[in-house]
């Protein structure tokens, strides 16, 4: 079924479903199934071998998901899920995410298995539990690809009864999110666009409306795309206010999956600027199955972004045959991490929450049964794709960490250029990852750490998410309490290159005024940040020029790190154990201490081990004010 998301039983041809509690068993017991790599620490393991993709998604990732969608069929709305009531949670996407979760388990059990229909009857006791439930956006997109996929194996009269699909063809609509008349987003950022379509597109496939709206839909949304990425060919996650994240890399890739889906044809300029973002992604990949380090909705997502994008470069050839072969590698090794390290067996659960790990409100846990399901999916549609492209059980290749060994080691893809440029600097020291993003903009998010412009590493370097502290940003308090950072208005970006050096230098002619949800630019201070970024080095100095005299109550800056133990003395702290060596800042006085997984500075992936906060007092400032830091890192 080339052009749709293949059903289980074609990815798993000959094969019958496990008594699934035995299987996860079974998987867990077997060392077999298990990568090769080197120990694990607090990141996840090195895979230095990984199992086929296929493999993992088979014999581990879809018992898991079995194990919670025979949980559901028992207990319907009662459902819990550690300790989470998940139809009482306030998921606004979940009745689509159960609707192609059961659909899955529905098409992969063999008619003649007993359990076929007892789930054919929980298919439709639970689409009737649900069909007046909110259910929006992706929520949409969800079950009408599930509508979808129990049409095409001939189930669909079966499993939905007449009076719920009467009520889900009204329900299910991309007239609830966009503009009927105008085509226009209803209070949604611009990768809904994609969403939009597909709901069309599906709608049309079932029969339920005609080409018109998913054609007008797509022109829209790659009009929108073409609008606001501009010559650099990366989405502006808003209306051209100047923020590039993940998303912004993603979208052309969850376009190009919903092209895929809907068996239309990429165009050139789509295939180009899908090959924009996996350049931007290649530099990025690892023996961890990693992936993206800084913005919102990383950890696990931050994987299944790069699994998403290299997998339709795949299918679209827009890879070379090389980069095909090691797209496939770092695939594996991003579904191997998946079920190594985000899946938590005593939870029964992906964690994105628990145990020293945060992610954003958006994703919070009250969502856990949804992100179990969505992100399932996510590895099982690519590893179809894989399969398809004839991967399917190959192992990946054997000289995948040679070919790491030759990516550039210094990268620089812009974003916009003009009144304020937006850029990202990405560094490859020995098997580390560095990078420095220059991205804030914007609503809602140019006061979280994530988007700071600030060097993100993993395992070594992250921000807290929606979490405002001055992690590795000086931070100015006026007598007056206004608080200003310089975050949103960097200009005349230079990058240059001095044998292993790369320095990176921008001005602010404002600071961003902090405390309101958009950014606030003020003129009292301005700044020049110089970077200079060297093997096993990183130092940063901002030099902060007042206009007039002004009264400062403060300056300060933080260093959360997953380092420890820590000792300060002046501006300089050595820490006792882990990958940073020292950090030492000019211009502040500095303390540390060691943190117990502290809410305030948890990351998607575990608790910092340790804070330094470095602060000066107060004082009347006529004369350019330098603070700068430098951090040293095995």
């Amino acid at each position: 079924m080339v052009g749709s998301i293949l059903p289980l039983r074609l990815l798993i041809p000959n094969a019958k479903r496990l008594t699934l509690t035995a299987a996860v068993m079974a998987v867990i017991a077997s060392p077999v199934l298990a990568a090769t790599g080197a120990p694990a620490d607090a990141r996840g393991q090195v895979y230095v071998t990984a199992p086929p993709m296929n493999r993992t998604v088979e014999t581990r990732l879809l018992p898991q998901m079995a194990v919670l969608l025979d949980k559901l069929m028992v207990e319907k709305r009662e459902m819990t899920l550690d300790g989470v009531k998940v139809f009482d949670a306030d998921d606004k996407f979940l009745p689509g995410k159960v609707a192609i979760g059961v659909a899955y388990l529905l098409i992969d059990t063999p008619r003649d298995d007993p359990k076929f229909k007892l789930y054919l009857e929980g298919y439709r006791q639970i689409a009737e539990m649900t069909v007046d439930d909110t259910n929006n956006t992706w929520g949409v997109y969800y079950y009408c690809q599930a509508l979808h996929m129990l049409q095409e194996a001939g189930l669909l009269e079966q499993a939905v009864s007449p009076q719920t699909l009467a009520k889900l063809k009204v329900k299910l609509d991309w007239r609830r999110f966009v503009g009927a008349d105008d085509l226009a987003l209803i209070d949604l950022p611009n990768n809904y666009y994609g969403v939009a379509f597909s709901v069309a597109r599906l709608r049309y496939q079932l029969g339920w409306e005609d080409a018109s709206a998913s054609e007008a839909l797509l022109g829209r949304t790659l009009d929108h795309y073409r609008k606001y990425s501009g010559e650099y060919g990366f989405a502006d996650e808003t209306d051209g206010e100047g923020r590039f994240d993940r998303y912004s890399v993603l979208l052309i890739g969850e376009i190009s999956h919903r092209l895929i889906e809907a068996g239309m044809p990429a165009t050139p300029e789509v295939k180009a600027w899908l090959r924009k973002s996996v350049d931007l992604m290649l530099p990025r990949l690892n023996e961890r199955g990693e992936g993206f380090e800084y913005g919102r909705s990383i950890g696990t997502y931050g994987e299944t972004a790069f699994l998403e994008v290299l997998t339709a470069a795949a299918k679209l050839d827009v890879l070379t045959p090389e980069e095909k072969v090691m797209a496939y590698a770092f695939s594996s090794r991003v579904t191997a991490r998946y079920v190594d390290f985000w899946f938590d067996p005593k939870m029964g659960s992906v964690n994105l929450w628990e145990h020293g790990r945060r992610t954003d409100d958006y994703r919070g846990k009250h969502r856990i049964l949804g992100e179990n399901l969505s992100l399932a999916r996510q590895h099982i549609y690519t590893n179809a794709i894989w399969n398809e492209l004839g991967f399917k059980e190959q192992a990946p290749d054997a000289g995948y960490a040679a070919w790491l060994d030759t990516l550039p080691k210094r990268t620089l893809t812009w974003f916009a250029r003009g009144e304020h440029d937006r850029l990202v600097v990405t560094l490859r020291d020995g098997k580390r990852v560095i990078a420095l993003p220059i991205i804030n903009g914007g609503k809602s998010q140019h006061e979280n750490s994530p988007y700071y412009p600030i060097p993100f590493s993993p395992g070594l370097l992250a921000g807290v998410a929606d979490g405002e502290f001055p992690q590795l940003l000086p931070r100015i308090t006026l007598a007056d309490g206004a608080r200003l950072t310089p975050l949103a208005y960097a200009s005349h970006v230079e990058v240059v290159e001095k044998g292993a050096k790369t320095i990176v230098t921008y001005d602010q002619s404002q600071l961003d005024k902090l405390g309101t949800d958009v950014p606030i630019a003020d003129d009292r201070f301005s700044v020049r940040t110089t970077y200079v970024l060297e093997p096993g080095k990183i130092s940063r100095t901002d030099v902060f020029t007042p206009k007039g005299s002004r009264a400062v109550s403060a300056v300060d800056l933080a260093f959360g790190s997953f380092s420890s133990a820590p000792a300060s003395k002046g501006g300089a702290t050595t820490f006792g154990k882990g990958d940073v060596r020292g950090f030492k800042v000019r211009g502040l006085t500095c303390k540390s201490r060691p943190l117990k997984n502290e809410k305030a500075y948890r990351t998607p992936t575990g608790a910092f081990a340790s804070l330094t906060e470095c602060s000066s007092g107060a004082a009347t400032v006529s004369a350019p004010l330098t603070v700068s830091w430098s951090l040293s890192y095995r």
